[in-house]
């Protein structure tokens, strides 16, 4: 009796032992699932925000590239407004020139017939 009592105990706790092991193998091949799926949102997630990332840096570059051509635009209408002043500058001194060339001719003139009086 004491063998089969003896035996009974054995058993018992050699089926406690298999539970025990089947249900740390399924704790653990759980585990390994949520991690899994773990890693794939963190990749995801990744993704989203290297895509993002992207997107931000291209639209800084095409906003640079518009205000780099604002500013060309800018330089190329002060070029011309400095150019068409230049002209008028010249024009101005041309006149004033032919004036005073004007001038010094009477002038001459004026003491040439001095001279013959």
């Amino acid at each position: 009796m004491k063998r089969i009592v003896l035996s009974l105990m054995v058993l018992s706790l050699t089926f406690v032992g298999a539970i025990s092991c089947k249900e740390a193998s399924d704790k653990a091949k759980e585990a390994t699932e949520e991690a899994a799926e773990t890693l794939e949102e963190a990749g995801d997630e990744l993704k989203e925000t290297a895509n993002e990332a992207m997107d931000a840096a291209k639209e800084a570059g095409e906003e640079a590239k518009e205000m780099g051509e604002q500013a060309m635009d800018s330089i190329k209408k002060m070029g011309e407004d400095t150019m068409e002043k230049a002209k008028e500058m010249g024009e101005d001194a041309k006149k004033t020139m032919d004036e005073a060339a004007d001038d010094v001719k009477k002038a001459a003139e004026d003491a040439k017939e001095k001279m013959k009086q």
